[in-house]
């Protein structure tokens, strides 16, 4: 088992984590590789996170402010994981890394290729001291091809994936979804990885890179529109709140100016929305008999059910189509959430105290197991908060060599 293992676990107070004999070194900074770390983090892996020790990771700027200028993005992406600090571009920051690797599972970095290597800290230099590691590496364009050398954000990675094209309204230029899709995609799929690979260890005794490239995360969302393409000429579009085809599948108003979503396109999901509305006979009418019937005549159909929507109240409205088994609900906001009783009983969200705000809400562990939970152990970390655990506890440095560190800019 690694060295960089979580502390046992308090008899009866909690699961074992499953991931808690594995530990990472996690080098990369914004969301496209930290997300990884996010994610075995929560599943028990004591997660090291490496930072510039200037300023330490951007993310630790980013998001919406409190009025202290403090930033509610970083408590939730670093959560679970230690914060050391070391200059990579010293010498002897890159040695630090080197000793901590000696005892890691895995280390994850998302800096452009080849810059691991010019550090001297490659997959083929770690594996010599080694052999065992995992390193996990995330880009825009992977670590191979004529694209890999460019530097590379999600924004760029969504593009050429496929998922901007198609994303908004017909009429407008391609829009783009409110969260980092590409970053969180490529770090979910990293995270996957680098869990096949642990699993391949087992056989082979040998650590292996995972490459994991955003337009390919991207790209792997993407359904049939390759095939579409290639075999029958068939570009997908921009279409707005629907699905080619597929209806009725839309956002409805209501009377108290909610927005419901109804996804009823099966043919006999169809026939019970036909029922709840007082016209069953919809169901029988060729224009919408069947599922290409409706496709066909999406837009009188959204029409038609829009028009009963908006005679009743979001409240009454759902609960008429739940108790006749038709798929619906609100579009939510975070607030929703919080009064939601579905949230609450799965606890979906969980809080911990932060030193500065206070109570902070953030999203649970997912997917939930139900022999070995991950959970959110604690928040993300202040700079350099584990230097001392870390280098003194782990690698055995003294006082003075951590000072004279520190002194020098290297920590």
């Amino acid at each position: 088992p690694s060295t960089l293992s979580v502390g046992a676990q308090v008899a009866g107070e909690a699961p074992p984590l499953p991931l808690a004999e594995s530990g990472m070194d996690d080098v990369g900074q914004l969301l496209a590789g930290p997300v990884c770390g996010q994610v075995r983090g929560a599943l028990g892996a004591e997660v090291i996170k490496v930072e510039d020790p200037g300023r330490g990771d951007p993310m630790r700027q980013w998001g919406r402010e409190k009025p202290h200028g403090m930033s509610l993005w970083w408590p939730v992406v670093a959560r679970n994981k230690k914060s050391v600090t070391a200059n990579l571009r010293d010498p002897r920051g890159q040695d630090l890394i080197r000793r901590l690797a000696a005892g890691a599972d895995v280390l994850l970095e998302n800096f452009r290729p080849g810059t691991l290597e010019r550090w001297g800290l490659g997959p083929e230099q770690l594996w010599e001291i080694n052999p065992r590691l995992i390193v996990t590496r995330v880009t825009g364009y992977g670590q191979t091809g004529p694209y890999a050398p460019r530097a590379g954000f999600g924004s760029i990675g969504e593009a050429m994936g496929g998922i901007r094209y198609i994303t908004g309204d017909a009429d407008r230029p391609p829009s783009r979804a409110g969260i980092s899709l590409g970053d969180a995609l490529a770090a979910t799929f990293a995270a996957l990885g680098t869990l096949v690979a642990l699993h391949a260890r087992q056989a082979t005794g040998r650590g292996q890179v995972v490459d994991s490239a955003i337009y390919e995360s991207v790209l792997a969302l993407m359904e049939s529109m390759l095939p579409e393409w290639a075999l029958a000429g068939y570009q997908r579009e921009r279409t707005g709140s629907v699905l080619p085809n597929v209806a009725p599948s839309n956002v409805y108003p209501t009377h108290d100016g909610d927005l419901i979503l109804i996804a009823a396109n099966q043919d006999s999901v169809f026939r019970r929305l036909a029922t709840v509305m007082g016209q069953p006979e919809l169901a029988d009418d060729e224009r919408y008999s069947t599922h290409g019937a409706r496709g066909a005549n999406m837009s009188e159909l959204d029409d038609l059910i829009a028009v009963w929507t908006a005679g009743r109240d979001a409240d009454e409205l759902l609960s008429l189509l739940h108790e006749n088994g038709v798929p619906a609900g609100r579009t939510f906001r975070a607030r929703d959430m919080f009064d939601d009783p579905h949230f609450a009983a799965r606890q979906a969200i969980v809080r911990l105290m932060h030193p500065a705000f206070g109570e902070l809400p953030l999203q649970n562990v997912f997917p939930q197991l139900s022999a070995t939970p991950g959970r959110v152990r604690h928040l993300g970390p202040e700079l350099g908060e584990h230097n001392e655990d870390v280098y003194q506890g782990l690698l055995g440095l003294g006082d003075g060599q951590l000072a004279d560190l520190a002194a020098d800019g290297v920590i």
